[in-house]
């Protein structure tokens, strides 16, 4: 992997990077092989700082002799940062575009890909219950990271976000009042667990699984762009295998499917909104 900001860093640690990324996927096959290398530089100096090694190398040794350690390292190197409703316009096009069609189905699948501590989920879950579509819906909310899927499942996040989450969901069109679907507790809010009533939660790479359910929606935002451009090429494939015939894909507001090996299995349904539907 090439990066233009390789003149800023040490060789030497681009070298243990490497290895530390082979170690990891030897011991415990998770692959981040093909992540872009100017995020897991950032993503790594700052596993040393709070995990106390001096190297990358030190760093490896305690992930190869402590799983636990490896776990805390996870939480560095895999994508957690989310809100609900993140890019408003992206959840009213969705209701105006690709609703609409996913209502003449009698049941559907969607799968949210990357779906970090879960407020894309309970994002999209509101969206579809305000639109009569929830109960005929399974979701595939899947990560690789288990912390974080764990959190999805819980569905409970701290009150001093659900401002923000709120003002999103009214610039998305929410028909109501986001409180409607959650009760506040001890400086808490916990949403509705019909909202996930009939998800399934499972740890899935897109790095090195495969397809596993043909799906009417898939939802990847803001995780590509972590990736380099193989892996992202691999990440598209297996969305469009996924997708049903005229499926639609959306992905976040700084992706894209313009230089995608797999461009010509999609045209743009809202392409301001990054959203695309399956020729």
């Amino acid at each position: 992997m090439t990066d233009p900001a390789a003149a800023d860093f040490d060789p030497d640690f681009d070298l243990e990077l490497h290895l530390l990324v082979q170690a990891i996927l030897l011991k415990y096959q998770y692959d981040f092989t093909d992540y872009a290398l100017s995020s897991m530089r950032r993503r790594v100096q700052q596993a040393l700082t709070q995990l106390g090694c001096g190297t990358v190398s030190q760093l490896q040794d305690r992930v190869l002799r402590d799983p636990a350690v490896f776990a805390q390292l996870l939480q560095f190197l895999t994508v957690q940062v989310s809100e609900m409703f993140r890019d408003p316009g992206y959840f009213a096009a969705l209701r105006e575009h690709v609703l609409p069609v996913l209502r003449t189905y009698p049941s559907l699948k969607v799968w949210i890909a990357g779906c970090a501590s879960g407020e894309e989920l309970y994002s999209l879950a509101i969206l579809l219950s305000e639109e009569g579509l929830l109960e005929r819906t399974l979701f595939y909310a899947t990560d690789i990271n288990p912390e974080a899927l764990r959190a999805a499942q819980e569905g409970v996040y701290p009150l001093d976000r659900i401002a923000g989450f709120s003002e999103n969901y009214r610039r998305a069109g929410g028909r109501g009042s986001l409180s409607d679907y959650y009760s506040a507790a001890y400086g808490r809010a916990v949403f509705e667990r019909g909202l996930r009533a009939q998800a399934v939660f499972s740890d899935h790479s897109l790095a090195t699984d495969s397809v596993f359910s043909e799906v009417n929606l898939v939802s990847c935002r803001n995780v590509l762009i972590y990736f380099n451009r193989s892996l992202q090429d691999r990440a598209i494939g297996l969305f469009r295998d996924a997708l049903v015939h005229r499926g639609f894909l959306g992905l976040g507001s700084k992706e894209s499917l313009r230089f995608c090996a797999h461009a010509d299995a999609f045209e743009p349904v809202a392409g301001g909104e990054r959203i695309y539907r399956k020729k």
